[in-house]
């Protein structure tokens, strides 16, 4: 354990709604949830107003809609959210050289490897406070909530507590008292079947957590779970701030408007997410071992099946060839409502033998025509989607308000401007999509 609060965990407020609401001024103080916006989607991320009517991240689209109907619900726009997040990340590590993010809106900084030691709660509410001014800079006006300790345990729990654009740093040496009166929830790894069956034995908070010595809690929850709750119920934390965190899979899923019955439809699916999966590792100069495929049926439950190949490979015929293999041996007579395709085990080099010629000839004459496979929004090179970024000649920039029957409405404004509502054709040659390029690739033209 540290002896100053040098730990910090940043948090990006409603991250991906924030960045809707900086580029869209008509939706500024107004509720905008982010995500699915099908029958079966799923809430990405809903704004603090969206908030208030009890829409919550992972809430199904249809459940958000009941609670509040008068909402934006956006289609996400991800390679803005990865620019942006890039900008906030840079802003850390001009920090700090060891910075942890966690995902595109989180992230730890450890303050002691930027040489600053002895820091007193006065000293990181300063440091935290600056670090929240230059985010916003670097952000274009987005808000950052932040808490630090003197453990990771401690930081990210505290950069919950004064949510939007706070900072809470808990001194050292109250870490036990800071925790107790919370519920055991808070702790890592305690999740709704723990909780039951510590509840069962009078558990409820990590006060009554902390009462339990080790043996005791060994025999509710098990040997290794029992172990850690028992540590992390007083702040026993020791996790070092990692700046490189390894990725441990690339997989893709969908969730289908409705149950999908037919084999082959399925199978066409998920070669697509083979290639897409295959096409992400080598973007990141990857490979992997073990390929798996993710079910879920009809009554909602869920199966992954799993094969792994003798060395890691990025090709996507064998990616494919195995779940095909993996789909083929799941029982779907019930109907399919998702399906994912993954790869894990990852390594950094490829066995170039997996896939012989002869297979390869193989598997390129058993190919399904996929070209007329139905494909969920994101995939689909024409049409348009709610919050998509479009720009026309005459009007100039602006985005999708609306799209269907035909018709797509769009509401001309940039995070500067303000500008009218026109509604289009879906075939005006006029109406253009902006592409958004990956960050990275912005960057290499900027540097050419």
């Amino acid at each position: 354990m540290r002896a100053d609060p040098s730990i910090l965990h940043v948090d990006l407020d409603a991250f991906f709604a924030a960045v809707e609401q900086r580029d869209k001024p008509s939706l500024r103080g107004k509720p905008v949830v982010v995500g699915g916006i099908g029958l079966r989607g799923v809430v990405s991320t809903a704004s603090y107003e969206a908030r208030k009517y009890g829409v919550r991240s992972a809430m199904s689209t249809a459940e958000a809609r009941s609670r509040c109907p008068h909402a934006a619900y956006l289609w996400p726009r991800f390679e803005v959210y990865r620019a942006t997040s890039q900008a906030v990340m840079a802003q850390m590590r001009a920090l700090s050289p060891l910075v942890e993010p966690l995902s595109l809106d989180e992230a730890f900084v450890d303050l002691s490897a930027a040489g600053l030691h002895d820091l007193t709660v006065d000293d990181v509410e300063a440091i935290a406070s600056d670090l929240k001014d230059a985010i916003k800079e670097a952000s274009g006006g987005l808000t950052a909530s932040v808490g630090a300790g003197t453990s990771k345990l401690i930081a990210k729990i505290a950069s919950d507590l004064d949510k939007p654009d706070g900072v809470v740093v808990v001194p050292p040496g109250t870490e036990a008292e800071f925790l107790a009166p919370m519920q055991v929830t808070v702790i890592p790894g305690v999740g709704p079947a723990t909780a039951q069956r510590l509840s069962m034995a009078g558990v409820r908070t990590v006060a009554d957590l902390q009462l339990l010595d080790e043996d005791e809690l060994i025999r509710q929850v098990g040997s290794a779970h029992g172990t850690s709750l028992h540590r992390l119920a007083v702040a026993a934390d020791d996790r070092p701030v990692v700046s490189d965190r390894e990725t441990k899979s690339v997989s893709i899923e969908d969730t289908f408007e409705t149950d999908i019955i037919d084999r082959s439809l399925l199978t066409a699916i998920s070669e697509r997410m083979a290639h897409r999966v295959a096409e992400r590792l080598r973007k990141a100069q990857l490979s992997g071992r073990t390929v798996t495929v993710k079910t879920r049926m009809h009554d909602f439950t869920t199966h992954t099946r799993s094969s792994t190949l003798p060395g890691p490979t990025d090709d996507p015929r064998v990616v494919a060839r195995v779940a095909r293999r993996l789909l083929d041996d799941s029982d779907i007579s019930g109907g399919i409502r998702l399906l994912g395709v993954g790869v894990s085990s990852l390594a950094d080099w490829i066995q170039d033998d997996l896939f012989t010629e002869s297979e390869a000839d193989e598997a390129a004459e058993a190919a399904i025509d996929i070209s007329d496979v139905p494909v969920r929004p994101r995939e689909r090179q024409a049409g348009y989607q709610p919050g998509q970024d479009v720009t026309h000649p005459t009007y100039g920039d602006g985005w999708v308000w609306g799209a269907g029957r035909g018709r797509v409405t769009v509401r001309f404004e940039t995070r500067e401007t303000r500008g009218p509502i026109r509604t289009f054709t879906m075939d005006d040659p006029e109406l253009t999509r902006i592409e958004h390029r990956p960050a990275d690739e912005e960057s290499a033209a900027e540097a050419n």
